[in-house]
């Protein structure tokens, strides 16, 4: 990649966006913002603004938006600040772009992915829901489009390094692949006392800096479930060819079985810089601020299997993957009501598998009707109501 990159940051101002912006002001020869992108927090785009001056910014809420583009007016950035949803589909698939981080958190990010994808970017897809939500949608869009896609979870792209450089002959010579978990902050605590955790305590994660909706799916390693849907379409595995083991000191980010049993795996310090980095940068590598990983520092490298006791949920992902096309979709929409419900307290941290395991038995009928984008952000909308439903009749924890 030795023309320099213009990049259209969806979701600037999480973590992965932070993290981004982060590797690119150290690499200022390779990359420019051209688009930065946010929901509401207006206070965090604005200091980006202020300090990238892109070409435009946008956010979802049209107030949010009003009091951004006041702001930028005030302090005299010329950032064009645009509202509304279909300003990021919009910004994902301009002309100008050549990358777009795809890190927007949610459901909320397929459509955007869609329309990056379409556009023929290089995509670096942070937002798993992409393709929890869109499936098959989502990777026909990536082929027709010509787009590059660039996994940057940690444990996928731990996968596509490992995979040997001949893409197009892998599938032949794996057997399968392993993600690693890091088991959260409940890996050892007694299941019987799980309806007790509190949202401080389930944020806080004891390896990896996240917000605060994927480190309560840390905790429930649903975050995982959902990994394990992704990586299915992301290479094109069965679902029995992705198996995940409990690695608590998250320095084996995942592994490939190749067919001779020999294990390739990619280690590193768990920092989220360094995915970015090379998906950035691939096929070339770029250095990413991560500290080196000390092997003399390890005290050791263990592995456990999932407890159902303590994750039930983790094992709806298999679950959904068999089920028809939509099932993923009602799973991760299910999953994102209990998990918001939980974290302002309206259900118990015990409650959110119930809520996801009963959703998706009872919406699984009509995921057959998703094929289109507007098919399954209908089937998205009818998971969430069943979920909206289901926790009115739950006790207040």
């Amino acid at each position: 990649m030795s023309q320099r990159q213009s990049l259209c940051i969806l979701g600037s101002t999480g973590s992965v966006g932070s993290n981004t912006l982060d590797v690119v002001a150290r690499h200022p020869d390779r990359y420019e913002v051209f688009a930065l992108t946010g929901a509401q927090r207006v206070d965090e785009l604005a200091a980006q603004c202020l300090q990238w001056r892109p070409r435009f910014a946008a956010m979802v809420q049209p107030d949010a938006a009003l009091a951004l583009a006041q702001r930028l007016k005030a302090e005299g950035c010329p950032t064009e600040v645009l509202s509304g949803a279909q300003a990021l589909n919009d910004l994902a698939a301009h002309p100008e772009v050549t990358t777009v981080m795809a890190s927007i958190v949610g459901a909320a990010g397929l459509a955007p992915c869609i329309a990056a994808a379409r556009a023929g970017k290089r995509l670096l897809l942070a937002n798993k829901e992409a393709l929890v939500v869109g499936g098959a949608l989502f990777m026909r869009a990536v082929e027709e489009g010509g787009a590059t896609l660039l996994p940057i979870d940690s444990e996928h792209s731990a996968i596509f390094q490992c995979l040997p450089e001949d893409r197009q002959t892998w599938r032949a010579r794996i057997d399968h692949i392993v993600l690693t978990a890091s088991g959260g902050p409940f890996r050892q605590r007694d299941p019987a006392t799980l309806a007790d955790i509190t949202p401080e305590q389930a944020c806080a994660h004891p390896n990896w800096v996240m917000g605060r909706k994927i480190s309560v799916d840390s905790a429930t390693m649903m975050n995982k479930a959902l990994e394990v849907i992704e990586a299915r379409w992301l290479f094109g595995l069965t679902p029995e060819q992705i198996k995940v083991v409990i690695h608590p000191q998250s320095i084996i980010h995942s592994m490939v079985v190749c067919k001779d049993n020999s294990v390739l795996a990619q280690l590193g310090t768990p920092d989220m810089r360094v995915p970015i980095a090379y998906g950035l940068s691939f096929p070339e590598r770029i250095e990413s601020g991560a500290s080196a990983l000390d092997f003399l520092s390890l005290k050791a490298l263990t592995f456990e299997a999932p407890e159902r006791s303590r994750f039930p949920g983790f094992f709806l992902a298999w679950d959904a993957l068999r089920g028809p096309e939509g099932s993923t979709t009602v799973l991760n929409a299910a999953n994102e009501e209990a998990v918001a419900a939980f974290l302002d307290r309206q259900i118990r941290f015990d409650a959110i598998h119930r809520v996801n395991a009963d959703v998706l038995a009872a919406v699984l009928p009509q995921a057959q009707e998703s094929q289109s984008i507007d098919g399954l952000l209908s089937l998205d909308q009818r998971a969430r109501q069943a979920a909206k439903s289901l926790m009115a009749t739950l006790s207040k924890p």
